[in-house]
């Protein structure tokens, strides 16, 4: 793997690979973390907006080329990041990438199609709670801190985007769409020179900008149990989540090391005592999400109404003897190599590395989960990690 930073500050993240694909990813700071002094859902808006027209294409134009070049393409926004991504043959790269280019550098933003694509995001946010498990972890953000942005879902509520105009979002986009901002990566068999004189081409017009100002995350996790009637919901869910924002980069993967035999598989703690012997649940995992301004070690399952309270009770006595089971276990190498496991095979494919490579570098300015850090960790570590993430949690119950 190979760095290069441009004159405007783009960073370019470059690894060879043999085949006849190319991956890459565009990504910027300009999540919705960024949103301050803006109507929650700019940032997302912009990623909207930008597939619009071009200086040169219109709408039409765009998605025929895209569809005539990309085997697979897509963007996302975070609330850490915002990317545009796809894989293409390597024969076509030049057009592919060419192509994101004027997208992500020349967006027209014209008052045609602004109204139209408003009211497909408002759609899009009204639909967003019938995935009730994104529904429940976001009820958890929403009552677990006070200030923090993630309080709010990223792409905004329908009422704060009815008053989204577009000089805002042209605003947002000239704050934020920078050179200093942006990461570019690249999975390709493509030499390294043509890569850099590629993105030197397509991305000479952006400007510098200025570097953006660090942000803040103090504010930690509020305990508490909070509980919420779900019209139409005939089960329940229930959604744990415990503070790991203090964590240094060891202890994070120590966390990973934990998970895989406590909620990850069929042969986990919570899988086998909650769903095997006592039958109780038709889902039951453990989650680390590990991302700038969002740190949170999870546990969700769902069960039926009655269920539900005995399910928590389980939960809850697993988490007080949790040093009974992390003491007992047989093989801790079994686990580091399954985890290891686990991150080469989402790597395998090329467009999951290049996210993977982009979006570190924009959380975290480094690649994470070293291997040579995860075999370091033993069991007596564990314990202490694990012991201090349950000591601050709080709990979401859909019923």
């Amino acid at each position: 793997m190979e760095t290069i930073t441009l004159n405007n500050g783009v960073k370019i993240i470059y690894e060879y690979r043999r085949g006849d694909l190319t991956s890459f990813s565009i990504g910027l700071d300009a999540g919705a973390l960024r949103e301050e002094g803006y109507t929650k859902g700019c940032a997302h808006f912009v990623e909207h907006m930008v597939f619009k027209g071009t200086d040169i294409l219109n709408e039409d134009e765009i998605n025929n080329r895209l569809d005539k070049v990309f085997g697979f393409n897509n963007a996302m926004t975070n609330y850490p990041y915002l990317v545009y991504y796809g894989t293409c043959l390597s024969e076509d790269l030049n057009e592919a990438f060419s192509l994101y280019g004027s997208i992500v550098t020349k967006p027209s933003f014209k008052e045609e199609g602004f109204k139209e694509e408003k009211h497909i995001i408002i759609q899009e946010a009204m639909e967003w709670k019938e995935d009730l498990e994104q529904y429940i972890e976001d009820e958890l953000l929403y009552n677990s801190f006070n200030k923090r942005r993630i309080k709010d879902i990223i792409i905004g509520r329908e009422e704060e985007l009815k008053n989204i105009t577009l000089e805002e979002v042209k605003d947002f986009y000239n704050k934020h769409y920078i050179g200093e901002n942006m990461v570019i990566s690249f999975v390709t068999s493509k030499g390294i020179e043509e890569i850099k004189e590629l993105v030197s081409r397509n991305f000479k017009d952006i400007s510098v900008g200025k570097k953006l100002k660090a942000l803040d995350f103090k504010e930690n996790i509020k305990e508490g149990v909070y509980k919420k009637s779900i019209e139409g919901l005939k089960g329940s869910k229930i959604l744990y989540g415990f503070d790991i924002g203090n964590l240094n980069e060891k202890e994070i993967e120590a966390l990973y090391i934990f998970n895989m035999f406590f909620g990850e598989g069929v042969s986990s703690i919570l899988f086998s005592n909650i769903r095997t012997k006592e039958g109780l649940a038709y889902e039951i995992k453990s989650n680390i999400k590990y991302e700038k301004g969002i740190r949170l070690f999870t546990i969700y399952g769902s069960s039926s109404k009655d269920k539900i309270d005995i399910m928590k009770d389980i939960i809850d006595n697993i988490i007080l003897n949790i040093k009974d089971y992390i003491t007992t276990i047989e093989d801790l190498e079994v686990y580091k190599k399954r985890l290891l496991m686990k991150f080469a095979v989402n790597e395998e494919s090329s467009i999951r590395r290049a996210l993977r490579l982009c979006t570190n570098d924009i959380m975290f300015n480094t690649d994470i989960h070293k291997k040579e850090i995860i075999k370091e960790v033993n069991e007596e570590f564990i314990l202490e990690v694990v012991e201090k993430v349950f000591k601050k949690g709080a709990l979401q119950i859909f019923k």
